[in-house]
């Protein structure tokens, strides 16, 4: 692994996903407070070294591909660059915008 996994995006990047990523956080959960708890713990968070992938690992597999499929290209490949240089194996990228996935 490099450093990429830890390094920070582009402001534009990282408020698009942390955008999507509290709307998507209020539309799940039976408990609204469950929903709150996820929110409460990135709607504060600066643009610095991992917090990007903290925002992305907080939801599974499948959450993954919800969240990506609000995502505009560019941060959806800013996700999958980091996820890969982490060692995700393909399959599990949900943000890759290769044809060939």
């Amino acid at each position: 692994m490099s450093k990429l996994y830890y390094e920070a995006p582009t402001d534009e990047q990282f408020n698009e996903l942390k955008s999507e990523a509290i709307k998507l956080w209020a539309t799940m959960g039976d408990e609204p407070s469950y929903s709150k708890e996820k929110i409460d713990r990135i709607k504060d968070i600066k643009n610095v070294s991992d917090n990007f992938m903290y925002i992305v690992s907080m939801y599974d597999i499948f959450d993954q591909a919800k969240l990506a499929s609000q995502l505009s290209d560019g941060t959806k490949k800013a996700v999958s660059d980091r996820i890969i240089d982490g060692g995700t194996p393909p399959e599990y990228n949900k943000f890759n915008t290769d044809e060939r996935k």
